[in-house]
């Protein structure tokens, strides 16, 4: 492929983390890509790759993302959390903290996408019950707890 051949890049400027980013990057690039390619935010999992396994969620403007099947371009002028944006000062966030208490968490692989969507269902419903966490988390997949103590875990926030 010539120079003239080449895919012209954009230019984004999402917000990450509450930090304004500008940078360029090919029209192609996945938001799993740039997050941890380029911003070195390596807590959001490549897993599936197809919008399955819930390792890459993020919250895009506070609704849950699979940053492994969205572009990044898709985030331009858009408000990205990720998990490494979630607490304060080094300090677990109290979703965060009710994971560690409640044991919901193993290998820890899932773990940031399942605080991401629990931080999600948190902004949406106030006093979720537990048909409604266990529908919200559906997309989440835990290859180690076997979702007890993760229900557990959220139960006790609300």
């Amino acid at each position: 492929m010539s120079d003239s051949q080449a895919i012209a890049k954009i230019r984004i400027t999402p917000l990450v983390n509450g930090q304004p980013r500008e940078v360029e990057i090919e029209p192609s690039e996945l938001l799993v890509d740039f997050l941890r390619n380029r911003l070195g935010l390596t807590g959001t999992k490549r897993s599936c790759d197809v919008e399955v396994c819930g390792a890459c969620t993020v919250l895009l403007d506070g609704l849950p993302a699979s940053a492994c099947s969205t572009l990044a371009a898709d985030a331009d002028g858009r408000d990205v959390l990720t998990i490494e944006g979630v607490g304060e000062n080094g300090e677990l966030d109290r979703i965060q903290q009710a994971f560690v208490d409640h044991g919901a968490l193993q290998c820890g692989f899932c773990t940031p996408g399942f605080v991401m969507a629990v931080r999600a269902l948190l902004a949406l419903h106030e006093k979720p019950s537990e048909a409604t966490i266990r529908h919200f988390l559906r997309g989440n997949i835990c290859r180690c707890t076997g979702y007890v103590k993760i229900i557990e875990a959220v139960k006790s926030l609300v």
